[in-house]
């Protein structure tokens, strides 16, 4: 019997990506010659980012351009998927989503999921928290702490130079001063030596924007953590349950910048990241990160989440994914992008819309959760193949190439006013 449940979330097909891999991609091949096969009637309602229509043209000079260099006809198997996220060299346009110290993220099925997210060669981001509410214990004690099990398990199957670890640091983090443990601990140095290591400061979550982050406790575990932590008893008056919160950190635009100098000044061998809830001046606050050095700014639209947070924010507060793409515009560095990620088509509309790479989060505790040891590689795997088919079908062969132009909204023209100066066809959009 599996553990979670993913209300909301596509989970059932995420499940059966995680046990048939790239087969789930096409219709059931048993009914091949007794069905006639047309557009999805049972999708459900879709998000902004969904309902982009991916439009390949007719002519396709790229095309033209691979058939001289191959000297034959390109297929889909030519598309290139590497990428550089976040100054680190992946396979994919990939990336492990952040999983904090939350009870599903910080458990065996994160320490599977990091195992998984290294042979597949992507980059693996730990989330906040995990050292407040865990401890830290290196290498020789008894027993070995919840960040340092998902980062030996990632080391343990990690390819050569391929992937990453990003470790998030909260406010509560930062008074645990977790950035300095990692940075002098020589369980890290082969991620410092091989340029492996990264460090992203904190700002929101596309869950619970402008909250910091929330897991349930019993009282025991309550007690223990209140003296860095707020604790209430707001869950269950009459019984064991309690709410832990963390605070969300305060920030103004001089803020980022001094702190991602002191970054960068204080830990020069890793990558700097950020990570920006989905706010309404989210094209600001990537811009002001992106002066200051950030080697990837990631963004989290407010249908990513795989943590606590309470219903009125997860149902109403913070900015579509597809909003925050749009406003960006054009990034000025690696965009990441993360936010109800589990296929292909999504993965493709943000791609085309600036990202670098897309973030897998819910989809990924699923995948192991329905299988410990493979069901991530075959959920990746069966992306991966939707990725190439969508990209060689556009006339282009590399993720880089992707833009704009390849996506149509049935909305019409997006109201944004960074793109009011733009031509329709840059958008897009087709009258």
């Amino acid at each position: 019997m599996t553990a979670l449940g993913a209300p909301g979330f596509p989970e059932r097909a995420v499940r059966a990506r995680a046990r048939n891999g790239t087969a789930e991609v096409f219709p059931d091949s048993a009914t091949y010659g007794t069905q006639l096969y047309g557009p999805s009637t049972g999708t459900g309602t879709a998000d902004e980012l969904d309902r982009a229509r991916i439009v390949p043209p007719v002519f396709m000079p790229q095309r033209l351009e691979k058939l001289i260099d191959l000297a034959r006809e390109p297929e889909f198997t030519d598309v290139e998927l590497g990428s550089r996220v976040g100054g680190f060299t992946a396979r994919l346009p990939l990336y492990l989503s952040a999983f904090g110290s939350t009870r599903a993220g910080s458990g065996d099925l994160a320490v599977h999921a990091s195992r998984q997210a290294a042979r597949l060669g992507i980059p693996m981001v730990i989330g906040e928290n995990m050292i407040p509410v865990h401890g830290y214990r290196r290498a020789g004690d008894a027993t070995r702490s919840a960040l340092l099990a998902r980062v030996e398990a990632y080391l343990d199957a990690a390819p050569d130079g391929t992937g990453g670890i990003v470790v998030q640091q909260s406010t509560e983090d930062a008074d645990s001063e977790v950035w300095n443990l990692l940075y002098s601990d020589p369980a890290f140095r082969p991620l410092l030596e091989t340029g492996r290591l990264a460090f992203e400061l904190k700002t929101g979550q596309g869950a619970k924007p402008g909250l910091g982050g929330m897991t349930v406790v019993d009282r025991a575990e309550a007690e223990q953590l209140a003296r860095r932590f707020t604790v209430l008893q707001v869950l269950d008056p009459d019984g064991e349950r309690r709410l832990r919160c963390a605070t969300p950190g305060t920030f103004t635009d001089e803020i980022l910048r001094q702190q991602l100098r002191f970054m960068r000044n204080n830990f020069p061998k890793a990558r700097t990241w950020v990570k920006f809830h989905p706010g309404r001046d989210i094209a600001e606050a990537a811009r002001t990160a992106w002066a200051a050095g950030a080697d990837a700014v990631t963004v989290d639209g407010a249908e990513g989440g795989t943590g606590w947070a309470p219903a009125v924010f997860l149902d109403h507060v913070g900015l579509p994914l597809a909003a925050c793409l749009r406003r960006i515009g054009r990034p000025g560095g690696c965009l990441l992008a993360a936010g109800g990620m589990w296929e292909g088509g999504r993965a493709v509309r943000a791609l085309a819309l600036g990202a670098t790479a897309v973030g897998l989060g819910r989809a990924a505790l699923v995948a192991v959760d329905e299988d410990p040891e493979h069901g991530l590689e075959r959920l990746v795997d069966s992306i991966a193949l939707e990725l190439r088919l969508l990209i060689s079908a556009l006339g282009k062969y590399s993720v880089a190439a992707l833009g704009p132009e390849d996506l149509w909204w049935p909305e019409g023209r997006p109201h944004h006013p960074e793109h009011t100066a733009a031509a329709p066809s840059a958008l897009g959009v087709t009258p």
